[in-house]
């Protein structure tokens, strides 16, 4: 049973009225009201793809959090092999909001930054809604530090509506921390590919997507504050949030003409949450096909390659 978003209504709807048919029809009060069925479903497929092919920023982000939408874990768990979790930052604690360790992908050994949101209450709270305290960060250049030292790439799957902004995460250095984190990717002879899964939220996000390669999946959201946020700072008035996500370019469509992305993941008909495993291996194949670029270069190659497409963004030819 899918979770349908509110401006999914009309294919709601048409689906409503297909169960009614099939429920009326196990009853034995209507004659065969397969071809019937049949009509209403590919006129909901349809207007599926219909609605999906011309979504606003707005409701794209509603797609990025749909709460049915794969996470980081289930990535991890389609994606990577042998997957061994570490833990901690050797200095406060070990946050769960970003889960870190190596494995290996398609036979070749990687390092993973992975934040995860949970799916149920429990797992939510545990990983904190996918927002980073600063040990977090500090356990992420942990990782790179010793995926850098073995020759090891680094994948980083995005999703988060941002750094945890608790006040104990400010006393122990939120912003440092996010800092360190970022210089860390950049400074990484190693190549380092992030894909955004679904939010992409201000430096929280940032932290472990500074890389030789930012990936996007189609209906996936990045920028530096949230809609809501940026409403409110600038208007006063959380509520004119989508008003703000048409103005910002959030969207992988806009990100990539702006040079700050590298590529778009396509995803399946009606959001990545409507058929998991899909979506899951186009990432993977897209993650193959941007690790096999940097096939044979050197430490400071990939340096300078990751350094000049930073300089390049925001630059007229």
């Amino acid at each position: 049973m899918h979770s349908y978003l509110e401006f999914e209504k009309p294919v709601a709807d048409i689906i409503g009225k297909a169960q009614e048919l099939r429920a009326l029809a196990a009853t034995g009060e209507a004659v065969n009201v397969d071809e019937e069925v049949g009509r209403l479903e590919a006129k909901a497929s349809q207007t599926l793809n219909d609605l999906y092919s011309k979504l606003t920023p707005w409701q794209k982000t509603l797609v990025a959090r749909h709460p049915d939408r794969p996470h980081a874990a289930h990535y991890i768990q389609g994606l990577i092999e042998d997957f061994t979790p570490l833990a901690g930052d050797r200095k406060f604690s070990d946050d769960q909001a970003i889960i870190a360790g190596f494995g290996r992908f398609r036979g070749q050994s990687v390092a993973i930054l992975a934040q995860e949101k949970g799916s149920d209450t429990e797992t939510r709270l545990k990983h904190n809604f996918g927002m980073a305290r600063p040990e977090g960060y500090r356990k992420s250049v942990r990782i790179m530090d010793l995926a850098d030292q073995f020759g090891i790439p680094v994948l980083s799957f995005v999703d988060t509506a941002g750094a945890y902004p608790g006040l104990g995460a400010e006393e122990r250095g939120q912003a440092e921390a996010i800092a360190r984190s970022t210089d860390r990717c950049l400074s990484l002879g190693v190549p380092n590919i992030a894909t955004v899964i679904g939010e992409g939220g201000s430096g929280g996000a940032i932290a472990i997507a500074a890389t030789s390669k930012v990936l996007m999946l189609e209906h996936a959201i990045y920028s530096v504050i949230s809609p809501e946020g940026a409403a409110s700072i600038l208007w006063r008035d959380s509520a004119r949030a989508q008003e703000a996500a048409t103005n910002m370019k959030i969207t992988a469509q806009d990100l990539l003409k702006l040079g700050i992305i590298d590529g778009i993941i396509e995803e399946p008909a009606g959001g990545a949450h409507r058929a998991r495993e899909t979506a899951i291996d186009r990432a993977g194949k897209a993650i193959d096909e941007a690790l096999k670029s940097f096939e044979g270069l050197s430490a400071d190659e990939v340096r300078k390659l990751r350094r000049d497409k930073f300089l390049a963004i925001g630059r007229s030819l």
